[in-house]
């Protein structure tokens, strides 16, 4: 991203909530700050059953609801984020029905845009066959710079602290972190 001009550029940022989505969240409007740029949060999300149930059984009803969840989450991680305070910079948020890094791909498509997300934690081969990573697949698709923020200390903390002890990890949030 360059600052060639005020206000030129825009920042697409991925968020689920995970505390990676939070920390790229943050580094988008520390840029965002630097540049002038817009921030646009994006929370993807896909129907219940994913988009191949759906796709059998249409039902609009389960449309909604996962539309309006997604809303809620998206609002929740930025009131998490900022601590409901105004993050000081254009902030625009969507919640686009998609698959995670396909849909962030699209979001990103101007010139001057700068696609910002979590890097993620380090996953064993299976689990990338089973769920390949949004981050790999940004960078192999984007037609703009990607940033992968790194995961923040307390998350690489947490997770060493639930392998030491066997705990059950965390669901993945894919979208972002």
């Amino acid at each position: 991203m360059t600052d060639s001009g005020a206000g030129e550029g825009r920042i697409v940022v991925g968020v689920s909530g995970s505390l990676g989505s939070l920390a790229a969240l943050h580094h988008a409007v520390a840029e965002a700050r630097r540049t002038d740029a817009e921030v646009l949060a994006v929370l993807c999300w896909t129907p219940p059953g994913d988009v191949f149930g759906y796709r059998r059984t249409p039902c609009p009803p389960v449309i909604d609801a996962g539309r309006d969840a997604a809303v809620a989450r998206l609002r929740q991680a930025l009131d998490e984020a900022f601590a409901g305070r105004h993050a000081g910079v254009r902030l625009r948020c969507q919640a686009v029905r998609g698959d995670t890094g396909h849909t962030l791909v699209r979001c990103a498509d101007r010139p001057g845009d700068l696609l910002v997300l979590g890097a993620g934690r380090e996953r064993g081969r299976l689990a990338r066959l089973v769920h390949p990573s949004t981050t790999a697949y940004c960078v192999r698709h984007a037609t703009c710079p990607v940033l992968a923020v790194p995961r923040p200390p307390l998350q690489r903390e947490l997770e060493a602290l639930e392998r030491a002890h066997g705990l059950p990890r965390e669901p993945v949030a894919e979208n972002g972190s």
